[in-house]
């Protein structure tokens, strides 16, 4: 099974490594403009091998995408320090308008993973290049708010004393500054959250809810202002989307899709829980969300959507 990268630089990078220790897929190809970079970091990757898994890593171009079951792609220019995932998207735009196509010359048969930012909007311009051409929307997603429901998911399950694989919560909406914590839908060990707080004799203040909202909301900002940009966490995201795209595991996560109406608003890809397989999104499901968490939902829709139609496509 081969995995393509395109785009070396931290996301993409430490994405193979994350299916390197993991063990997803058997072949990982390196695509990126920096020929060097792409053959350094193959290299430096293909020597973690023998302390993993049995694996082929090497860099390649565009053609050496044939026969790719999954594309991550990471290509485009990195969020700076204090500049919101939406601020990117000029800068990514033009990008992803050459390397899409590209990508479907050679890996028709493919399914796309979009990891670059802002990603909602980045997979609905993907999803613009690629359909035009004839390629299936339902296999083009990003990773949308699958990080930041494991962010909410170990926060919350840190504050209940439990491990967050037992944490059933979601993330939806923008990736960014207007997702949506859906705090009504939390469910823990089969438990609503106030029953299991209830049960477990724990109290869960508003403060406490605030503190993980903007703990999960705000991470990006401060990874990037400690250290640059984040990479572990996502490249961790994307290889748990690659491995249930490649073992058609019809698992359910955030991640982002084109979607044909949320509230008022007509054709915007976002982030909803959708059941991915080996062909890609599958469906999305219905979220039993409160009034208030809707209306911020339908928020977060109109201001992706007002960025898609920013960018005047035709």
């Amino acid at each position: 099974m081969k995995v393509g990268i395109v785009g070396c630089g931290f996301v993409g990078s430490t994405a193979a490594y994350a299916l390197i220790m993991q063990g997803v897929g058997r072949e990982i190809v390196l695509v990126d403009r920096n020929t060097d970079r792409a053959i350094a970091e193959a290299d430096d990757l293909f020597h973690a091998v023998p302390f993993a898994h049995p694996m082929t890593v090497r860099a390649g171009d565009y053609a050496d995408l044939d026969g790719a079951s999954v594309v991550v792609i990471g290509a485009g220019v990195n969020q700076q320090p204090g500049e919101t995932r939406l601020q990117l998207l000029e800068r990514n735009a033009k990008i992803f308008s050459e390397v899409v196509p590209e990508i479907l010359k050679f890996a028709p048969a493919a399914t796309l993973v979009v990891a670059t930012n802002p990603v909602d909007v980045m997979t609905h311009l993907t999803s613009h290049f690629a359909t035009r051409l004839g390629f299936p929307g339902s296999r083009i997603l990003g990773s949308g708010t699958t990080l930041d429901t494991a962010r909410f998911r170990v926060l919350l399950g840190s504050k209940l004393g439990i491990d967050s694989h037992h944490v059933h919560a979601y993330v939806v909406g923008e990736h960014g500054d207007s997702e949506v914590l859906a705090w009504s839908a939390v469910t823990v060990g089969g438990l609503r959250l106030d029953e299991y707080c209830r049960v477990r004799g724990i109290t869960l203040t508003d403060d406490d809810r605030k503190d993980i909202d903007q703990r999960v909301r705000k991470a990006a900002y401060r990874i990037i202002q400690g250290k640059g940009a984040t990479y572990y966490g996502i490249g961790s995201a994307l290889a748990r989307i690659v491995n249930v795209i490649l073992h058609d595991q019809r698992a359910v996560l955030t991640v982002c899709a084109r979607t044909q109406q949320v509230g008022d608003v007509h054709d915007v890809t976002l982030a909803l829980p959708h059941v991915v397989g080996g062909q890609g999104v599958i469906t999305a499901l219905p979220m039993p969300l409160n009034d208030t968490e809707a209306a911020a939902l339908q928020h977060s829709a109109t201001i992706l959507r007002s960025a898609v139609d920013s960018l005047k496509l035709t």
